[in-house]
């Protein structure tokens, strides 16, 4: 079973990298996955088991396999000098260099439709989940929604911005910066509203809604996960 698993693995890598030379030209479709058909000499019931929506389905991969490559960066940096604010760009900017442009371009306009906002929206949830994860966040409470909310909304931004940014990235890290300044200052509101006298007899339920809200259990139970 192991076996079998494992070459099931190995042939979607396969079709997926020979996918990748023909998004530019058709996008993330199912001409791409045809194309890689032929490439990588994959038989058609095979590719369709693999990525039976063609195109969607070698999107997701393709955004996967970045987070994948950002963890494995991570992993083998040590992060211990520096500020969490400045971890977290590290790990955004890690994410990004594991991105060509022009497929995240077209990744980007396929999740813009309509019948793929939420799995596209889903996917970005996720790397912001591998990116809290790999930093070592513990939250079990309604701080795990609200921090990786905040960094979805800041990375999905940066990938905004980055898609536009033709020079060397410095300005992109200068965005970057903004944003996560954003978010510090939003952070230290909430921390002085808790010390006002509004928030100090707002604490107590408060504190209760925080500690009855919980994570999903796996990656199936993630929001914005589609199922497929």
């Amino acid at each position: 079973m192991a076996e079998r698993e494992n070459s099931m693995e190995a042939a979607a890598e396969r079709l997926l990298e020979a996918a990748l030379p023909h998004v530019a030209f058709d996008g993330w479709s199912e001409a791409t996955l045809r194309a890689a058909m032929a490439d990588s000499g994959t038989a058609e019931g095979l590719a369709h088991a693999l990525y039976p929506r063609g195109g969607v389905d070698l999107a997701v991969a393709y955004h996967r396999r970045g987070d994948a490559g950002m963890r494995a960066a991570l992993a083998a940096e040590d992060l211990s000098a520096l500020r969490f604010r400045d971890r977290i760009a590290r790990a955004v900017t890690l994410r990004l260099a594991r991105s060509e442009r022009e497929l995240v371009r077209r990744g980007s306009a396929l999740f813009a439709l309509p019948q793929h906002a939420v799995e596209g929206a889903g996917l970005i949830w996720g790397t912001a989940d591998a990116i809290w994860t790999a930093l070592g966040d513990t939250a079990r409470d309604l701080d795990w929604y609200t921090k990786r909310a905040s960094l979805s909304a800041v990375y999905g931004a940066t990938v905004l911005f980055w898609l536009g940014d033709g020079d060397d990235g410095t300005a992109t890290a200068e965005f970057l910066d903004r944003r996560i300044e954003n978010v510090m200052a939003f952070e230290k509101a909430k921390a002085g509203l808790r010390d006002s006298p509004l928030g100090k007899a707002l604490a107590t339920p408060l504190e209760r809604l925080r500690g009855a809200v919980r994570p999903p259990a796996g990656t199936e139970d993630m929001p914005g996960h589609s199922g497929n």
